[in-house]
């Protein structure tokens, strides 16, 4: 997203017409609106100050990839993982020599940082001590299948051995 569109965003969250942000600038309204239409940007002491006034940080409005408080963004993988997170999931793996699923495994998602997950993959349903604690890159995954409603591991584990 560009800055302009980002300022536009978060100025209307904020409540302000261009002309309001403007008067809080000292700059024209017409300025305002060349930096929402990304014709032209703004000095850096302004955007400092549209920083304070729209209440978001100055690496959000200049980056892509960071929220309103400079942290960086969650993807969708990110949150879907989060999701996952300590549940037990199926997945589906791709293989690295033709880039086909080949593998399905039911595994607990433990932890993820960048783009690597640890995972404690069910190897024997009988013999739990016998699972696997497994660090895969998050570009290895193809899917992710939950568990429905009401329904157990064991339940679906049976069904799979």
């Amino acid at each position: 997203m560009s800055l302009g569109n980002k300022l536009a965003e978060a100025r209307k969250k904020q409540n302000l017409t261009q002309e309001q942000l403007a008067e809080r600038l000292d700059v024209t309204r017409q300025a305002v609106s060349r930096w929402e239409s990304d014709a032209a940007y703004p000095e850096t002491d302004k955007i400092v100050r549209m920083a304070q006034i729209l209440e978001v940080s100055c690496d959000y409005l200049l980056q892509d990839g960071v929220d309103e408080k400079g942290k960086p963004a969650t993807s969708p993988v990110t949150r879907l993982l989060k999701q996952a997170q300590g549940k037990r999931v199926k997945l589906t793996f791709y293989d690295n020599d033709d880039g086909m699923p080949i593998m399905h495994d039911w595994c607990v998602i433990q932890d993820f940082d960048g783009g690597w997950a640890s995972l404690e993959v069910v190897v024997n349903k009988r013999r739990p001590e016998k699972n696997e604690v497994r660090l895969i890159p998050l570009s290895a995954i193809s899917t992710i299948t939950f568990l429905k409603d009401g329904e157990t591991a064991k339940h679906t584990l049976e069904d799979i051995f």
